[in-house]
C-alpha cells in the first residue's frame, strides 16, 4: 500500500533494535483519512470472505478494525488486555509483550465471540506474533472460525509471520518492513 509506505517514510521514526515509532499517525495520534484508506484496503483483501465479525485487540488495532467494520457494516469485538470486573462468560489466554517485557492475560466474553462467528483479526503490528497467537487461542476456545489476519505493518525480519503461517490462515500485511535501523527503513517488495 503505497500511501501507507510513503507515510511511514515521511513520519515514521526508526531506531536501532528494530523499533518503528508511528505514534504521530497510527497509535497515539491518528490520521483518520489514512485509517479510512487502510480500511478500504482491508475490504479489498478480506471483503470476499463470509465474515460476520471483526476482531481486534486493545488498543492500536481498534481504529483500523472499526474502519473495516464500518465499511463492511459488521460488529467489531475488542479483545481486552485487562480483565474487567464486569465481564461475564469470559475466555482468557496469556500473551507475552515484547514491548513491555511482561506476560499478561487477554480476555473476551463468550457473549460476543461464539461458535457461530466467522472472523477476521485486525491489528496495527505483526512482529513476533504473540498477540496474534493469543487472539487465535481465544477464537479457538470460543469455537469461532478465524478466516484471516490483517496487519497495518509487519516487521518481516521478526518471527511472527512464520509462526502464524503454521496456522494455515491467510495473513495480509499492508506494509512489510525487512529492515529497521538508525533512521533507516527498508520495505519488502
Amino acid at each position: 500500500m503505497k500511501l501507507l509506505k510513503d507515510r511511514i517514510l515521511k513520519d515514521g521514526k526508526s531506531f536501532e533494535g528494530g523499533i518503528l515509532k508511528v505514534d504521530s499517525f497510527i497509535n497515539h495520534q491518528m490520521d483518520p483519512i489514512l485509517m479510512k484508506s487502510i480500511g478500504v484496503e482491508f475490504v479489498r483483501r478480506f471483503g470476499h470472505l463470509p465474515i460476520n465479525k471483526i476482531v481486534t485487540i486493545e488498543a492500536s488495532g481498534i481504529a483500523p478494525a472499526i474502519m473495516l467494520g464500518y465499511l463492511l457494516e459488521l460488529p467489531v469485538v475488542f479483545i481486552k488486555k485487562a480483565v474487567p470486573k464486569t465481564m461475564e462468560n469470559m475466555l482468557t489466554a496469556s500473551v507475552y509483550s515484547f514491548t513491555k517485557d511482561k506476560t499478561y492475560d487477554i480476555c473476551v466474553s463468550q457473549d460476543f465471540l461464539t461458535p457461530n462467528d466467522q472472523v477476521v483479526f485486525i491489528d496495527d503490528f505483526l512482529a513476533n506474533g504473540n498477540a496474534a497467537m493469543g487472539v487465535h487461542q481465544l477464537i479457538e476456545k470460543a469455537g469461532a472460525s478465524l478466516l484471516g489476519m490483517g496487519f497495518i505493518i509487519e516487521k518481516s525480519f521478526q518471527k511472527g509471520h512464520e509462526l502464524l503461517r503454521e496456522l494455515n490462515i491467510p495473513i495480509e500485511s499492508l506494509a512489510r518492513i525487512k529492515f529497521l535501523g538508525d533512521n533507516r527503513i527498508e520495505f519488502e517488495e
